[in-house]
């Protein structure tokens, strides 16, 4: 099953930076990708663009079998795909670790209830345990990114797009992020600089170079 399909798109920034002509991408249920390419390419900005954060000035975006143009096709699409943000600050806004794990469940619809149980599941799995009532800014780095990643993983997403993930991480963070991708992410775009990551989550990897989106090998 293709969940993203791209078509033919192009996209330019209005200072007249242009990123995209005819980019062409898919991606299949059950593939991890892992995506390189040198910065300013457009690897963050072809995520925000399936996400619908940014809109293409021409070809075409369907995901999940579906064309996807206005606002309202793009709010589905964001309860379906999980975006981790290259910048944990970009992703966390509420005071506390449990509050900013619990909203995205409750704006699903998810009972008080029901969010407690998937923010303990969730702290459970990601090794954040102990941590649900710190106040967000007092986290450390690595902490905040793990976070990060916890909003997401409580959407249940059915597809990760994970920018920069393990950027700043030490070494026993990094493994506890991977095994979670391991045990629980069953398709997932992974960008990072980081081979050895690369070499351990990702069974394709892919670059991005000059607007095209090319088979590449470590």
């Amino acid at each position: 099953m293709t969940l993203i399909d791209i078509r033919n798109m192009g996209f330019g920034y209005s200072n007249g930076r242009r990123l995209f002509n005819g980019l062409n991408f898919s991606l299949e249920k059950g593939e991890k990708i892992g995506l390189v390419g040198p910065n300013g390419a457009g690897k963050s900005t072809l995520f925000y663009l399936i996400m619908g954060l940014l809109r293409p000035d021409s070809g075409e975006i369907r995901i999940f079998g579906r064309h996807r143009d206005n606002e309202k096709d793009f709010s589905d699409v964001r309860r379906r795909i999980g975006l981790l943000f290259q910048d944990p600050e970009d992703q966390l806004f509420c005071p506390t670790v449990e509050e900013d794990i619990a909203f995205g469940p409750l704006n699903l619809g998810r009972s008080h209830s029901e969010a407690r149980a998937i923010v303990a599941e969730t702290c459970g799995i990601l090794g954040l345990k102990g941590l649900e009532k710190k106040v967000i800014h007092r986290l450390s780095g690595g902490e905040k990114r793990l976070v990060a990643l916890a909003t997401v993983v409580a959407m249940n997403p059915e597809c990760y797009l994970l920018d920069e993930p393990t950027a700043g991480l030490d070494r026993r963070t990094t493994e506890r992020f991977l095994r979670y991708l391991r045990e629980y992410a069953d398709t997932y775009i992974i960008i990072t600089h980081n081979h050895e990551v690369l070499k351990d989550a990702a069974d394709r990897i892919y670059r991005l170079h000059e607007g095209r989106i090319e088979p590449f090998s470590l």
